[in-house]
């Protein structure tokens, strides 16, 4: 039976987003140690979700399937009474109260209050007499019910992943009443078949909902599982979310810690030496997200390996770096660089030459990079000549924000040390005009500029796992020695669990 009722999981399928329990895995006695991603939801984010449950749990109700439901009993006089009640659906449906309880170390609790459900259907039935007399009726039927329902949730793993036990299911009937059609059949029938059927139906509901119910549990943990994976890779590149601990249920938040690992290809991470520790988040904020920074170190690694790093300029974009400023020493030095080419025939080509280091501390994210630039001139019905080369070690401190749905990167201090540094105007290198012209262009402009072209993409890329489709409140990123902390407050997409489960019913 698809007893709507199972929906009533729509909280537990998201809270399971940020659980990890490990009844069945085996973690080492530092589990902290090979912690590189940890979510923590709050009690407000719990109590929102729960609210937000209601067009769900309708929904659920009204893509339900039941079964066929018979009895039959022996009676005085009457001989052996037999009944079906087929063709039933949900009329109507009202939920007074739903509340969220976090028992610590022990389980989620989730209490639903006074549901009102009206089923309708078509109620057969027939009875042969004592004296060979038979006799068999249909007639429409509507059941009203008051339902109390209360479930446990306890959280196994399995496979380094998360497995939802809700078999700790009750529920209470405050009202379960049998109305036949129009009340017109006599009031000895309609008690007849009320107290044959409300025992029945009692035992079918309380089976059949908490079956769905733990169902759609593990079905709704897997579905969101699904979504935190998705998220965390493009393409070749990818990051282990399995289980690195035992997660945390306390009275005011859940907590679930993650390997982090970065996949790519033959390329294996390996991580031992994580700082985290749960008193370096608070409860303040609806959710945390805590990243360690190995784990953006071996996202620049990965990244480097799959020749992202590489970015190429041209046309209006390479004039505004190079006549950033209107003076005759930035004229000298463009004429002496392009030797009167159009930019429109000219191109930079800019890419890393190692993976970039990154260290994560109180002022920003400092990033380290060994970089190349290569600026090639096409002379028309020539061939092309390749008139500036530099390498050189530049090291940036960002910050973080983000606004209106959009990544925004700062770029603070830039220090910038040239090591290889070749120019057709200038075969010496003995003509300081050229290099300070380019190492103020590259800190003004040039920074500036890539990580302008960063910004979009990085944006686009969280847009592509459904990102947008939150509305996400205050958030803030915080940097600290070795590590990044994401807290905000959000409001979650009704219709996204709403289709998928439509889909699935």
């Amino acid at each position: 039976m698809l007893w709507a009722g199972r929906m009533r999981l729509g909280t537990f399928g998201i809270l399971l987003m940020l659980i990890h329990a490990s009844a069945a895995c085996e973690f080492g006695p530092f589990p902290y140690s090979v912690t590189g991603i940890v979510c923590r939801m709050t009690k407000p984010a719990a109590l929102l979700l729960n609210q937000e449950t209601a067009q769900v749990i309708q929904a659920a109700f009204r893509n339900a399937k039941f079964p066929n439901i018979t009895g039959e009993r022996s009676m005085r006089l009457l001989g052996k009474v037999a009944y079906t009640l087929t063709n039933i659906q949900v009329n109507d449906l009202s939920i007074e109260k739903s509340e969220v309880e976090l028992k610590e170390n022990d389980a989620i609790h989730i209490a639903i209050k006074n549901v009102t459900a009206f089923f309708k259907g078509t109620l057969t039935y027939g009875y042969a007499g004592a004296w060979f007399l038979q006799l068999f009726h249909s007639v429409d039927f509507e059941i009203e019910s008051s339902i109390d329902l209360q479930i446990n949730i306890k959280l196994t793993c399995q496979k380094d992943q998360v497995a939802a036990d809700a078999s700790d299911c009750y529920l209470t009937f405050h009202k379960l009443t049998l109305h036949l059609q129009g009340d017109k059949e006599p009031g000895w029938l309609k008690q007849l078949f009320t107290d044959f059927i409300s025992f029945t139906l009692k035992l079918v509901l309380k089976s059949e909902v908490c079956n769905e119910i733990n169902f759609l549990a593990q079905v709704l943990a897997n579905f969101v599982l699904d979504l935190a994976a998705n998220f965390v890779q493009d393409e070749d590149i990818s990051v282990d979310i399995s289980l690195a601990s035992v997660p945390l249920i306390k009275a005011n938040y859940l907590e679930s810690h993650h390997k982090g690992l970065v996949l790519y290809k033959n390329y294996s991470d390996v991580f031992s030496d994580s700082v985290f520790s749960p008193s370096l988040l608070t409860e303040s904020r609806m959710l945390y997200f805590w990243l360690s920074e190995h784990i953006l170190n071996s996202l620049a690694l990965a990244a480097f390996l799959d020749k992202r790093l590489v970015l190429t300029i041209g046309g209006e974009k390479l004039q505004a770096l190079f006549e950033m400023e209107d003076t005759e020493a930035q004229r000298k030095a463009v004429r002496m660089i392009f030797q009167g080419t159009s930019y429109n025939d000219s191109v930079a080509k800019v890419w890393s030459l190692a993976h970039p280091q990154i260290s994560l501390q109180p002022e920003g994210t400092v990033v380290k990079s060994s970089v190349a630039v290569e600026v090639s001139i096409f002379p028309p019905g020539e061939e092309p000549l390749m008139v500036l080369y530099m390498e050189k070690e530049i090291t940036v401190t960002i910050q973080a924000a983000y606004a209106e749905k959009k990544l925004i990167l700062h770029p603070l201090d830039s220090r910038i040390e040239f090591k290889v540094f070749k120019c057709t105007a200038d075969p010496s290198g003995n003509d300081p005009s050229i290099r300070n012209f380019l190492q103020t262009m590259i800190s003004v402009v040039g920074i500036p500029e890539v990580i302008s072209r960063i910004e979009p993409a990085l944006t686009s890329l969280m847009n592509s796992k459904g990102l947008h489709l939150f509305e996400i409140r205050n958030p803030e990123i915080i940097t600290r020695k070795g590590y990044i902390i994401v807290q905000l407050d959000f409001s979650f997409p009704k219709h996204l669990l709403l289709d998928f489960l439509e889909k699935s019913l």
